[in-house]
């Protein structure tokens, strides 16, 4: 893992890491990487829906993307690449989720030898109006 994340850097892409991780796959996570910012996709599925009569994405699809993206954009960002393990992860559910694009921006707000704190928001049609946000402790 800490070889694809080497790779990725080089090759501007997460596609590699991605694919080594199951649960990733399974959600269907793209991401997309612009002068150095990096934009996650989480295309719509059927597997994501937590109600059907909205139908409305379900809130465990929706915080295991935004805590992929994190722990995909710190090892993307990190000089030395470790495997990040959660130590704590909070999540605000701000609008509902409905069966669309979702979408999800990180930023590294704080990193030390031991610990990096991620912040995480999350939004589908309109960047200025996130479906949800979300921070994460990561042990290094």
């Amino acid at each position: 893992m800490k070889n694809t994340a080497i790779e990725a850097r080089q090759l501007e892409s997460l596609t590699s890491l991605i694919e080594k991780i199951p649960y990733a796959k399974f959600l269907g996570i793209q991401a997309k990487i612009e002068g150095g910012e990096i934009e996650f996709h989480l295309p719509p599925s059927r597997s994501h829906i937590g109600n059907p009569t909205l139908p409305a994405m379900h809130g465990g699809a929706v915080s295991g993307f935004m805590e992929l993206s994190a722990a995909l954009h710190l090892l993307y960002v990190m000089k030395t690449p470790k495997i990040p393990k959660v130590v704590d992860f909070s999540i605000e559910y701000v609008r509902a989720g409905m069966l669309v694009d979702t979408f999800a921006r990180c930023e590294v707000v704080r990193q030390g030898r031991k610990l990096a704190l991620v912040a995480i928001t999350c939004w589908q049609a309109d960047e200025k109006k996130p479906t949800a946000t979300a921070r994460v402790h990561f042990l290094l």
